[in-house]
């Protein structure tokens, strides 16, 4: 079944989700790899194919290897392939992302303190709740990603 088009139905929606998406890509003093990063992760936790597949090119196009882009769904098993701070973004991201299973531990939130400041940390955690958005959009509506066969 083809769904609606959530932007055009609903611009008001797609404006203030475009906002934020704008802020912690571009008002936040996070690196732009790192909210690619976790865009990707929290994408792959969400199954949103759409955004894993723009999250997966915006990478490599910021010349992230494949092999490390192939492997952040496994990243704790590749953990050499990723510095500190995308170790301590990825699993902030996984814990906030599942919210309703970790309820975001007071030690989960006390490692994460220790690598981002506290503006980092909040715009870490607007980063996420930014793709959680999108990725709820994207498979509601079944977004279609522009990956080919």
């Amino acid at each position: 079944m083809t769904r609606m088009n959530w932007f055009e139905k609903s611009p008001g929606a797609a404006k203030a989700l475009t906002g934020l998406h704008h802020y912690v890509t571009t008002g936040t003093n996070l690196p732009p790899e790192l909210i690619h990063l976790v865009f990707l992760r929290v994408s792959q936790i969400n199954g949103c194919a759409f955004c894993i597949d723009l999250h997966s090119r915006d990478l490599i196009k910021g010349r992230m290897s494949v092999d490390k882009v192939l492997l952040v769904a496994v990243w704790h098993e590749a953990e050499h392939l990723f510095s500190d701070l995308e170790r301590a973004a990825l699993k902030w991201a996984e814990e906030v992302t599942n919210v309703g299973e970790t309820h975001v531990s007071d030690e989960a939130y006390a490692a994460a303190s220790a690598v981002f400041s506290e503006r980092d940390l909040v715009d870490l955690t607007a980063t996420i709740a930014a793709m959680n958005a999108f990725n709820r959009m994207g498979v509601t509506f079944r977004l279609k990603p522009a990956a080919k066969a």
